[in-house]
């Protein structure tokens, strides 16, 4: 049985980033995650994606920030299970916790952290009838390689942030790329709104609102799009159709835990410290649903922090801890050899 100070579920940037902070307060973690590598959705659904409301990064690709997260925590030599999910929980008279996966390997923990992001999830598909037939044909849910659209015509069909941003980025990659939105208001960043206008009376982007993807058309892979607008259809050729509706949220087995639940999302106390309505549980990150709920990374960082002094003040009743600066005091524990860190993190995930 892999015992730790606290097991952490899902190894999205929440759940790594929770190491370093635990790590700090000499606290041992374990990560669990049911893909099989860390970084969760930015590493599994878009790793090109750029990311622009990182402190002290203008702009930072989503596989890079997983890396530098990696890095960092390399030090504190977190152990993995990875490509397991997280199955059933058992809280033991002591109060500590055993948490078992689908493979059967189980984990001893002092505290439970579900960074899960959005739990398992698929794509929100637009209500088009053969959309189905052109899925890998001209049909993706997701650009995890821009260089695919290299050259190409695509349509882009979205209102948020990532129709907002690839559109932007693959503006510079693509031949032609025109965003449909069915509304003339976006919901994404005014940055990024800003950013498209901009690109647009360059005539580098085709923004067409409001109007909407009624029905693709092709024989053997996609050859174009139907577009309705204002009561009138139009044919668009392109070579990709690019729906970004975002993703439907499903915990899975965390659902059947005794958590409380509130829209596909763990219900917190964010007055205090992110805890469940069961002691010693707390959830971080996009999976969790409180008041005024940003989901945003930053948000998940600021909440593994302030989960993480909770879990040691928890663990150390009494004992009091004086926050310092790691910009003055460093950090304890780590003689600054990366070769030695970089031996430790690849055999905790072997």
């Amino acid at each position: 049985m892999i015992q730790t100070d606290i097991l952490i579920i899902g190894a999205g940037p929440t759940g790594l980033f929770t190491v370093f902070e635990a790590g700090l307060l000499k606290l041992k973690c374990h990560i669990i995650d049911g893909l099989p590598q860390p970084g969760g959705q930015l590493t599994e659904l878009y790793p090109k994606k750029p990311i622009f409301d990182i402190p002290g990064y203008p702009s930072v690709g989503a596989a890079e920030l997983v890396d530098n997260l990696m890095e960092q925590i390399k030090q504190f030599q977190p152990g993995f299970t990875l490509n397991e999910v997280a199955e059933t929980i058992d809280k033991l008279e002591d109060g500590t916790f055993v948490v078992t996966t689908n493979k059967g390997t189980k984990h001893h923990a002092k505290a439970v952290a579900i960074a899960g992001g959005l739990g398992s999830f698929e794509p929100r598909k637009p209500l088009i009838d053969n959309i189905g037939y052109y899925e890998d044909k001209g049909v993706e849910y997701f650009v995890k390689n821009p260089e695919l659209f290299r050259d190409k015509k695509i349509v882009i069909s979205g209102g948020g942030d990532s129709a907002l941003d690839w559109s932007v980025f693959l503006a510079d990659v693509a031949k032609e790329v025109t965003l449909v939105h069915r509304r003339n208001e976006f919901r994404g960043a005014l940055d990024s709104v800003e950013k498209v206008q901009h690109l647009k009376d360059q005539g580098k982007i085709n923004l067409i609102t409001p109007a909407e993807v009624i029905s693709i058309h092709g024989e053997d892979r996609v050859e174009g799009v139907t577009l309705e607008r204002d009561g009138q259809q139009d044919l668009l050729a392109c070579d990709y159709f690019i729906p970004l509706f975002g993703l439907t949220p499903k915990l899975g087995p965390i659902a059947n835990w005794g958590l409380e639940i509130e829209k596909n999302a763990i219900k917190v106390n964010n007055a205090l410290d992110y805890q469940t309505n069961i002691e010693g549980i707390y959830a971080i990150g996009d999976i969790n649903t409180y008041p005024g709920k940003l989901k945003l990374i930053l948000c998940g960082f600021h909440e593994a922090t302030l989960m993480c002094q909770s879990v040691y003040n928890r663990l150390n009743p009494g004992k009091k801890y004086v926050l310092k600066y790691t910009t003055v005091s460093g950090i304890d524990g780590f003689d600054g050899s990366r070769k030695e860190a970089e031996k430790a993190v690849v055999k905790a995930i072997d």
